[in-house]
């Protein structure tokens, strides 16, 4: 399995959960129909807005879908964090 760091995790102004990689692209992971996708231009992984899933069960989603598509997404000291909470931080930390 190929791994990757994640340069920046945030909450985007659509109130979207986005994971940004370092270096891999999954441009075709649409087609996995998990509400995971793939924005070309910002090149980051996103969910939709939360409706029945917190932030916290989406993040652990989207790199639970990434790790299907034989990537290891990987929190290093160096991460960004943009629009998220102390509280999600360190939930998403552990």
């Amino acid at each position: 399995m190929e791994s990757d760091k994640i340069t920046e995790i945030g909450i985007d102004i659509a109130e979207r959960l986005y994971i940004k990689p370092e270096n891999v692209k999954f441009t075709v992971i649409y087609r996995t129909a998990t509400e995971v996708h793939w924005d070309n231009e910002g090149l980051f992984l996103y969910s939709p807005k939360p409706k029945d899933w917190t932030y916290l069960r989406w993040y652990k989603h989207i790199i639970s879908v990434a790790e299907d598509c034989n990537c290891k997404l990987i929190i290093t000291e160096h991460t960004k964090w943009k629009n998220i909470s102390e509280e999600l931080k360190n939930e998403i930390s552990k």
